[in-house]
């Protein structure tokens, strides 16, 4: 049997917004004015039932690389445990709309569509929790992107989320070298990225006071032709680099090839002023 772990986000999305249809069509059917829902909400309660076996399966298939990563077990078997209750009740509705079907027209038919409708309910139920269980497994646990497809560009990405997250935090929590290290980190793994390169030339600038070694990182970044707020940032960090490093005339031309970019910026037109005033005051006798 084919691996369906790949399409399980898809499959399961149907699965919900079937059993929420039936679900809502079947208790309809059952007063005064519904009862030509009747044939639509066994149609759609059947065709949830095949999308939760499917869903069901394909989610088994996708666990299997999941489960390896370390502390995420116990999130994956909680979704697994809960996706296969949903199956369970899916398939109990399914088997009273199938035997509703057949004993059509019988007065035991009415009662029927109502334990139905009442087990559907249910399976709506458990596939909410099923659901919330596997948004936890993906968002709070990254049981997703790179783990799922092992893809090395996958893998890249969430390594390069993860540094970025855990810099911000660290940042917030006042561990400002721990957030330049991790920048740092991703400056080494991802080269060709420029705004990893301006965010980690960012963090040795003003975590760790390292002008010099951010404005290595900035002189040797390739050109950002289609990425004029990119440009600008990295134009304007060279700047504050130079500055530090007792190199005012050469910030002050980095500077003035933005403003040549960026003529209606105005933080630029007021750094330039200020740093003409403060040029024309030391040079005052």
């Amino acid at each position: 049997m084919p691996d369906l772990g790949f399409y399980h986000p898809i499959v399961i999305h149907f699965a919900i917004g079937l059993i929420a249809g039936g679900v809502l069509l079947r208790w309809l059917s059952l007063t005064r004015r519904g009862a030509f829902a009747g044939p639509a909400a066994m149609t759609l309660i059947l065709l949830a039932t095949a999308a939760t076996l499917v869903a069901a399966q394909s989610g088994e298939d996708a666990h299997v690389a999941v489960e390896a990563a370390p502390g995420i077990a116990a999130a994956v078997h909680a979704h697994q445990e809960w996706g296969e209750r949903t199956r369970n009740v899916a398939l109990l509705v399914g088997g009273l709309e199938l035997l509703t079907l057949a004993l059509r027209g019988r007065s035991v038919v009415r009662t029927m569509s109502f334990v139905s409708a009442g087990f559907g309910l249910l399976a709506f139920l458990c596939v909410l929790q099923t659901g919330k269980l596997g948004g936890e497994l993906v968002y709070g646990h990254a049981g997703g992107v790179g783990i799922r497809s092992g893809d090395p560009e996958d893998v890249a990405r969430l390594f390069l989320a993860g540094l970025f997250r855990q810099a911000e935090l660290d940042e917030k929590a006042g561990r400002a070298g721990d957030a330049a290290s991790l920048l740092e980190l991703a400056a080494q793994r991802f080269p060709s990225d420029p705004a990893v390169q301006v965010r980690a030339a960012e963090a040795l600038l003003e975590d760790r006071n390292d002008p010099a070694g951010a404005l290595a990182i900035l002189e040797r970044l390739v050109p950002t032709s289609d990425e004029p707020r990119l440009r600008f940032r990295r134009g304007w960090l060279t700047a504050d680099a130079l500055d530090a490093l007792g190199r005012q005339p050469e910030g002050h031309a980095v500077l003035e090839r933005l403003r040549a970019e960026f003529p209606e910026n105005t933080r630029l037109r007021g750094r330039l002023a200020r740093a003409d005033t403060s040029a024309v005051t030391t040079n005052r006798p």
